[in-house]
């Protein structure tokens, strides 16, 4: 997995799961690999790992069974749906409309 410097990478591991989530590769009820598993499969430290799955379970995307591992969320989906659309409409809405207005741009290009 690449990173980038611009951003913690426990979260971007977190927004990459939340991705496979959102695309229907991860699925609710699906079994996650162990944070030691998935730390070595992406080249990471297991800590940096259970950051991400802390996050996670405190978003309640995942779910822990105790002696069993992390799990994905029945609603899952529609919680990380919910919150992508929620920071796209108050961060990158006002910012393609600020970027429209510097360019003499009008909403008429969407049609």
């Amino acid at each position: 997995m690449n990173f980038n410097a611009d951003k913690p990478i426990y979260l971007q591991i977190a927004d990459t799961i939340s991705d496979r989530i959102l695309s229907g590769d991860l699925k609710g009820e699906d079994r996650l690999p162990s944070v030691r598993d998935y730390g070595a499969d992406i080249g990471v430290n297991p800590n940096t790992m259970m950051r991400v799955y802390e996050r996670l379970t405190d978003d309640e995307v995942i779910y822990n069974k105790r002696g069993i591992g992390y799990f994905v969320s029945p609603e899952a989906r529609d919680k990380i749906l919910a919150s992508k659309r929620e920071e796209f409409l108050s961060k990158d809405v006002p910012a393609i409309k600020r970027r429209m207005e510097l360019l003499r741009l009008d909403s008429k290009i969407f049609d």
